[in-house]
C-alpha cells in the first residue's frame, strides 16, 4: 500500500486544474396565485327554492273517531326571507291510516311569513281519501302551520260522504335540494 502512494505521489499522475466558474441559474420569476372569488353564497342566506322531502304523522278526528296517520310529503317551496310573504309554494303527500285501513292523498299551496323569528303560515288544497272496500272520496283542506326545525301543523277540512274532520301533526322537512 505504500508502494503505491509512493508510485501516484512520483509517477506525475494529472491534476486537476483551475475550477470554471459556476453560473448558477437565475432566480424564478415571481408566480402571482390568482385566487377566483368563491361561488358558495353565505350560510345565514336561506333565499332560494327548495325541494323537502319528509315523512309526516298526524291525529286526525273523522267520521266520529280519533286515528292516526303515517306517510310522506314533498314541497317545492320558494323562500326569501326579507319579503313580506317570505315562503310561496306547492306540497304533496300521502298517509296511511292505522286502524280504519285506507289513505289519503293531497296536495296544497302553501304560503308563509316570517313571524317572531319563525316561518309560519297557511296551507289549501284539495285531497282524496282512500279506503280498502270502497271508492275514493273527494274533499279539501285548509290548514295552519310553523317551522322550527319541524313543521308542526293543524287542519281542518270536508270529504264527501264522511263529513268534517280534524288533523294535527308534524311534518320533518328534509332538504334534498337548493337552487
Amino acid at each position: 500500500m505504500i508502494v503505491c502512494w509512493l508510485a501516484l505521489r512520483f509517477a506525475g499522475v494529472a491534476a486537476a486544474g483551475p475550477a470554471p466558474d459556476t453560473i448558477p441559474d437565475p432566480p424564478a420569476a415571481p408566480h402571482q396565485v390568482v385566487v377566483p372569488p368563491g361561488g358558495f353564497r353565505p350560510s345565514w342566506d336561506l333565499d332560494g327554492t327548495y325541494l323537502w322531502l319528509g315523512p309526516v304523522g298526524a291525529a286526525s278526528h273523522v267520521d266520529a273517531r280519533w286515528d292516526s296517520t303515517f306517510g310522506g310529503q314533498l314541497a317545492l317551496v320558494a323562500i326569501r326571507e326579507r319579503a313580506a310573504i317570505g315562503l310561496v309554494g306547492a306540497s304533496a303527500g300521502a298517509s296511511r291510516w292505522t286502524a280504519r285501513g285506507g289513505g289519503r292523498i293531497w296536495l296544497d299551496g302553501v304560503v308563509g311569513t316570517e313571524l317572531w323569528g319563525h316561518m309560519i303560515g297557511a296551507s289549501l288544497g284539495p285531497l282524496v281519501e282512500l279506503a280498502d272496500l270502497a271508492h275514493p272520496r273527494i274533499g279539501g283542506s285548509i290548514g295552519v302551520w310553523g317551522f322550527a326545525g319541524i313543521a308542526p301543523f293543524a287542519r281542518v277540512g270536508e270529504v264527501s260522504e264522511l263529513g268534517m274532520f280534524a288533523e294535527v301533526g308534524v311534518y320533518l322537512a328534509l332538504p334534498v335540494l337548493r337552487r
